[in-house]
């Protein structure tokens, strides 16, 4: 049995769900407890609750402790079937977050897999934005072997939720080592900019044009996308993600999300800041890519390399989830102002 302290690293909902996915993959039962014990309101959330559930689906796992609240859970999984999954959220808690938990999970199933989620936060605050997953890091994951995609049905945001995705996986018969050692020349900045019923107040365009604008200064020119969306009445709300491509196949992204007395100038011109702190620093991926990329890489067979600017909390969780429940080895030493994270093989 795989036994982790949830209370250890940062303490978050990031070990619950690395060790989720990676419990139902080695088909190892899961104690976890102390779980989000360095959280405010300790224990799984609606949100937690509903990627455990769903993960559980996915692999016809026996599961003991899961209701809200609770800080101890048993998760044994059986075999990854895949085929079609419901799941919902119930309030404005990330779909992103329960994505990345199930992601890795549907990577070894035996069938393809087409998982509806709904009645959940598309952008919502401390998670990447739907958005950023698609044009981030599933281009990323799809150059590993793993072909997904997220189709939007309803944009959801705080308080209400209400969002719906549809996201279908085929399983990957082999996951690749990643090697990105060379940060490249910028080839094109793209982006998407996104208001859900706010279009009188031309929101998603005010956004985009404070980017276009903080770029221009820069020498680059970007192309964003407008979207105007009407798809969730219940809730307004926006958001905006920045990526960069390179010539050497880097992509480096960046999001922010519209929120109560925050103009959407200000959501433009944070998007830009957080990716133009990334084009400076010249790391092959971001500060949130870093993290969201381990498991697979640690999953994939071979070394692996890449490039960040910072060791966030969740890299280091990642990491040590790895090591402590794949027995593989990273490596990580800073050289020229950058964090070197390389995969160096198995412990046993």
């Amino acid at each position: 049995m795989i036994e982790i302290d949830g209370s250890k690293k940062g303490g978050s909902g990031t070990i619950l769900r690395v060790s989720v996915a990676l419990s139902a993959i080695k088909g190892q039962p899961l104690h976890i407890y102390n779980i989000r014990h360095n959280r405010p309101q300790p224990g799984l959330k609606p949100q937690h609750l509903e990627a455990v559930l769903t993960a559980a689906r996915l692999c016809d796992a026996k599961v003991e402790g899961a209701k809200v609240n609770s800080q101890e859970l048993w998760f044994d999984p059986r075999e990854i079937r895949g085929g079609k999954v419901e799941a919902e959220i119930g309030t404005a808690g990330s779909i992103s977050m329960l994505l990345m938990t199930v992601l890795p999970v549907c990577a070894y199933a035996k069938n393809s897999v087409e998982l509806h989620v709904t009645k959940g936060g598309t952008d919502v605050s401390h998670a990447p934005t739907i958005n950023y997953l698609r044009f981030v890091l599933l281009p990323i994951l799809k150059r590993m072997g793993l072909n997904a995609t997220i189709n939007v049905r309803k944009y959801g945001y705080y308080p209400k939720g209400n969002g719906e995705v549809i996201a279908t996986v085929e399983p990957a018969k082999n996951l690749k080592a990643l090697q990105l050692e060379s940060h490249g020349n910028v080839k094109t900045i793209k982006g998407v900019s996104v208001c859900t019923f706010l279009a009188e107040r031309k929101v998603a365009e005010r956004q985009a044009r404070m980017a276009e604008d903080y770029f221009r200064k820069k020498g680059f020119k970007l192309d964003i996308q407008i979207i105007n969306d009407m798809s969730n009445p219940l809730q307004k709300g926006s958001s905006l993600v920045l990526w960069v491509e390179t010539d050497t196949e880097v992509i480096l992204g960046s999001d922010a999300i519209g929120e109560l007395k925050k103009t959407s100038e200000r959501v433009g011109e944070e998007a830009s800041q957080k990716l133009w702190e990334e084009i400076s620093a010249k790391p092959t991926v971001d500060v949130h890519l870093a993290d969201l990329i381990l498991p697979y890489v640690a999953l994939a067979p071979g070394e692996s390399v890449y490039l960040t600017r910072t060791i966030s909390e969740h890299l280091e969780t990642n990491i040590w989830l790895a090591e402590e429940i794949l027995k593989v080895k990273f490596k990580t030493e800073k050289t020229d102002g950058l964090y070197r994270i390389e995969k160096v093989g198995n412990t046993e």
